[in-house]
């Protein structure tokens, strides 16, 4: 049995150290192979080894131990699992994971090896040494993959504000149509926000646009929401959120612009529910980092400037 048990966790290590190759070269299949990986040893060794090791001790005093090294185990790896897939709430996730081990398993590890009057200290160094090493790992992990998010979103900022550059070079038709003033409302709008949530940072928009780089806290989420939050209104956004709409509703209104009312929800990333039944437009300002929030501004701005440039023609 215990050999069936390191094979099992030997195959689980291997599944994910492939994965972290697939990830880091960016290949396919990257995240199946993490997540499988993970899951195999979360959900299938650690209770195998922490019962098969439960039952050659023959301990019963020990049981609340193995409780909560496997509930332990679970938070901690599910944590960096989110982290590393990037799916919702990762952020949350890690930030429980992180502490657990401390606030959970450490209490509970004394209360157990104390009652032993033979339980090595060493073994109780190296508990410790684990929990630390296990803190550093979560911190650079989120450092990590904070950072190339952040770097990921200067780009785009700087290819957004190209785009905007070259468009505002062409001549404007049908200046004063229905469409093109709901859409320099919701550039105006755009701006304020823009203005408000860099004024948080000590920045200006001139600034922003010649260097995207210089935000001094890129990756701090709820910033831009708290920055926008209009006291009267029931969340970040609110503005943004009615002016696209009635944007939309303008397009459907419109003749020639048929086809861009239909994909305009997909074009400025606009959703009735976002995670957890929240308006998809308060997800941008509240769940993103900062950089992020700007940069979804930045696009919105540029996709707006695209639509003026390409007024379709009507007969």
């Amino acid at each position: 049995m215990k050999q069936k048990i390191y094979i099992l966790g030997v195959i689980s290590a291997m599944i994910i150290s492939l994965g972290i190759i697939l990830k880091v070269e960016h290949w396919p299949m990257a995240q199946i192979f993490i997540a499988a990986g993970i899951l195999i040893l979360v959900l299938i060794f650690f209770p195998a080894a922490l019962i098969n090791s439960y039952k050659a001790e023959g301990n019963k005093q020990n049981r609340l131990l193995y409780i909560a090294t496997f509930i332990t185990c679970l938070v901690v790896f599910t944590g960096m699992l989110f982290k590393i897939q990037h799916w919702p709430f990762a952020g949350i996730a890690l930030l429980i994971a992180l502490p657990f081990p401390y606030i959970v398993f450490l209490p509970v590890f004394l209360a157990v090896t104390s009652k032993n009057k033979n339980f090595n200290i060493y073994n109780t160094v190296f508990v410790l040494l684990l929990l630390a090493l296990n803190s550093v790992f979560s911190c650079l992990l989120s450092l990590n993959v904070s950072k190339e998010v952040v770097e990921d979103s200067y780009n785009l900022s700087r290819d957004y504000k190209r785009l905007e550059t070259a468009l505002t070079q062409f001549p404007e038709r049908f200046q004063q149509s229905p469409v093109n003033l709901k859409i320099d409302e919701v550039l105006k709008i755009v701006n304020e926000y823009q203005d408000k949530i860099l004024k948080q940072e000590g920045l200006s928009r001139e600034q922003w646009n010649s260097n995207p780089g210089n935000l001094w806290r890129p990756e701090a989420r709820g910033a831009a929401g708290d920055a926008i939050l209009n006291p009267k209104g029931p969340f970040p956004g609110k503005e943004l959120r009615t002016a696209l709409k009635n944007l939309m509703l303008e397009f459907g209104n419109t003749p020639g612009y048929e086809s861009l009312a239909k994909a305009a929800p997909l074009i400025f990333d606009y959703s009735e529910d976002g995670y957890g039944g929240e308006p998809g437009t308060q997800n941008d300002f509240i769940l993103n980092p900062l950089s992020w929030a700007l940069i979804y501004l930045d696009g919105l701005e540029a996709n707006l400037y695209v639509i003026k440039a390409s007024a379709p023609v009507v007969n």
